[in-house]
């Protein structure tokens, strides 16, 4: 075995975090909680900068997703975390096919802003439909341009 690449992979497992989702809606806070521990962990365990606006970015983001697929998704979901050099990535596959759009600008509007968030947060984010259902990802900066 290649010690190299194993420790590559090691390292890579390390910065990488996953939590199945069912329709039970506390673990919309679990998922919460899950992604601020894992961010900390990267921060204080590899050293690599996340400044607390991160975390708490992620968190919205997190919570959006998550809320979203637990509201509209039928089935099972599942979130995943990954840093990976200057960003964090947060990929939520869930068991509807149905692409979410951006609801046009209505101040009056109640609800439904989530896409709207965590496009606004985010630097990208990719929506897509998969054989079983859908894939929202977005990279978010582990630094934001107003840290």
């Amino acid at each position: 075995m290649d010690e190299t690449r194993g420790a590559e992979d090691e390292t890579a497992s390390l910065l990488e975090t996953s939590f199945a989702l069912d329709s039970d809606g506390s673990r919309i806070a679990q998922a919460r909680h899950m992604a601020a521990a894992f961010l900390t962990k990267v921060r204080d365990d590899h050293g690599i900068p996340v400044v607390t606006a991160t975390v708490e970015i992620v968190q919205l983001i997190v919570s959006e997703l998550v809320t979203n697929a637990r509201k509209y998704a039928p089935g099972p979901a599942l979130l995943y975390l990954r840093v990976t050099s200057a960003v964090v990535r947060v990929e939520l596959w869930d068991s509807n096919p149905a692409v979410p759009a951006a609801q046009a600008l209505d101040p009056e509007r109640i609800g439904q802003h989530g896409l709207e968030i965590v496009r606004a947060l985010a630097q990208t984010v990719i929506v897509e439909q998969i054989p079983l259902g859908k894939r929202i990802t977005a990279d978010i900066a582990l630094i934001p341009a107003t840290a």
